[in-house]
């Protein structure tokens, strides 16, 4: 859906098929922008394949909707972060010289102070 697209629009439209409960539009944590897509909720479970089928490839703002049922959030494994980045620190990053390693890459200030030592 369009990111301009707002909740009062998408109940006025879901509000065909059936009574909507409530209609959630998550936004990105940095920006505060929607990310495209919303959740509605209906009284009655029959108002969603209803709306699946009336409203799914329906043009809203130039944009055509894609309208499912939600599915359960999968899991994700222990110890994975929303941080993004994928674990940061000195060994990140793709192996680098002939003995592999991440580490900072060449030309880093730990290099240049290490040659004007003489080390």
């Amino acid at each position: 859906m369009s990111y301009d697209t707002t909740s009062r629009e998408l109940e006025t439209l879901f509000s065909e098929v059936g009574e909507v409960v409530e209609i959630f539009v998550p936004t990105d944590r940095s920006t505060g922008r929607p990310r495209g897509f919303a959740f509605v909720e209906f009284t009655e479970a029959s108002s969603v394949a209803t709306a699946i089928e009336k409203f799914d490839g329906h043009e809203l703002q130039g944009r055509n909707l894609r309208v499912s049922e939600a599915a359960e959030r999968q899991r994700r494994p222990q110890g994975f972060s929303d941080a993004g980045g994928g674990g940061g620190g000195y060994g990140a990053g793709p192996p680098r010289g002939p003995k592999g390693g991440g580490g900072k890459p060449k030309g880093s200030r730990r290099n240049i102070r290490g040659k004007k030592r003489g080390f």
